[in-house]
């Protein structure tokens, strides 16, 4: 068996598209079927880039959604905006680092979106209501893998622990709960149409670097996430299902970054066959060694390359990066991936440039030839 390549999901959306999505949230008319098409077409770009790069286990780019907040209020009831409303967000960060991060977060991040990111609340019950926009989502994955010839793809989904805080049920527990029955609908028709499910739980690492939370509150939070998620993906093998988190952080100190050891066992009792994690960036890479320690039953899909970064990596970093892991878990049991989305807000200006984005694609394939080659 060799190593596969993937990545973690989002891509910068085509200008032209982001103008249409900007109008269509900003309230204006906008003819449905020529932002559908242009969707379409941009879903069947995007794939045909990830083929022709060489990429193994591909995705939609994310191309019909302008950014998780916006996502989520379009797939489930209950959830509603509270602009003004005060969010934990990188706190720890922030407080130590508050004159880079008042001038990074006016730019990049949600502050770089075509949208305003506006907090969301959950003010009334929890019901999926997403049916016909995921629908169409598949249905254009679907469609531009049989036109490019792609043999494998994945869709990623919202973990119940992105939805917002809680004003409605009688606890958080209840909350997340009342959310993972919601989106069992959403994964389980990803993983029935036949795409790998990835969750997608960046709040899993967030809430351990909360400096509100006590060591035992986080504990519970990230506890209480788990079971959330196993309690929405009950009846789904866990080989449909990859797991990833992150720190949500892109280019910036990330001091406060919660250690791989610290969160690496709670996604271990996921059920998900696969977990993605961040191991590229220069406070995570030498965190490989966890593994070293551990019994692993389970696909790693190891960042390689670094979404906060403008550099290339080198294709020999790549595939010595690939080659540690592997002999840890052997190459069956690793798939190459970059360590997150390269556009998970829609924004005009990714941080990342597109061509840049492309060029490490293209190292990560070549760094997984070389580590295939060796470890041979």
């Amino acid at each position: 068996m060799t190593i596969r390549t993937t990545h973690v999901g989002s891509l910068p959306r085509p200008h032209d598209l982001l103008d249409l999505m900007k109008a269509r949230l900003a309230g204006q008319p906008v003819d449905r079927q020529r932002y559908e098409a242009r969707v379409r077409s941009a879903v069947l770009e995007a794939v045909k880039n990830q083929t022709d790069c060489g990429i193994d286990i591909v995705t939609d780019g994310e191309q019909s959604k302008p950014g998780f907040f916006t996502y989520i209020r379009e797939r489930l009831t209950g959830i509603e905006p509270r602009p003004g409303k005060k969010v934990s967000f990188f706190d720890a960060e922030r407080q130590a680092f508050p004159e880079y991060y008042e001038e990074y977060l006016k730019r990049a991040m949600t502050g770089g979106s075509i949208a305003p990111a506006v907090p969301i609340v959950c003010t009334g019950p929890v019901k999926y209501k997403g049916e016909e926009a995921l629908k169409r989502d598949i249905e254009n994955l679907k469609a531009a893998m049989a036109a490019t010839g792609a043999k494998a793809a994945f869709m990623p989904s919202v973990a119940p622990s992105g939805v917002g805080s809680n004003e409605y049920y009688k606890s958080d527990e209840e909350f997340f709960f009342a959310v993972a029955d919601a989106l069992r609908t959403e994964y389980k028709a990803i993983a029935d149409a036949g795409l790998y499910l990835q969750i997608d739980d960046p709040f899993m690492t967030d809430n351990f670097s909360d400096p509100a939370l006590d060591d035992r509150q986080r504990r519970r939070f990230a506890e209480i996430h788990v079971e959330a998620i196993n309690h929405a993906l009950r009846g789904i093998p866990d080989e449909k299902v990859r797991f990833h988190t992150c720190y949500g952080i892109n280019e910036g100190p990330r001091v406060h970054d919660p250690a791989l050891g610290t969160v690496a066992p709670y996604m271990l009792k996921v059920n998900a066959g696969a977990l993605s994690f961040e191991a590229a960036n220069a406070r995570h890479e030498h965190e490989y060694h966890y593994w070293e320690g551990v019994k692993v039953d389970k696909v790693l899909i190891p960042g390689v390359i670094t979404h906060a970064s403008n550099i290339v990596e080198h294709p020999e970093l790549i595939a010595e990066r690939l080659t540690r892991f592997a002999k840890l878990v052997g190459s069956e049991r690793v798939i190459a991936s970059a360590d997150c989305g390269f556009s998970s807000q829609a924004t005009y200006r990714p941080e990342v440039h597109p061509k840049v984005m492309w060029a490490k694609f293209s190292a990560m394939v070549e760094g997984t030839r070389l580590a295939n080659a060796r470890l041979r």
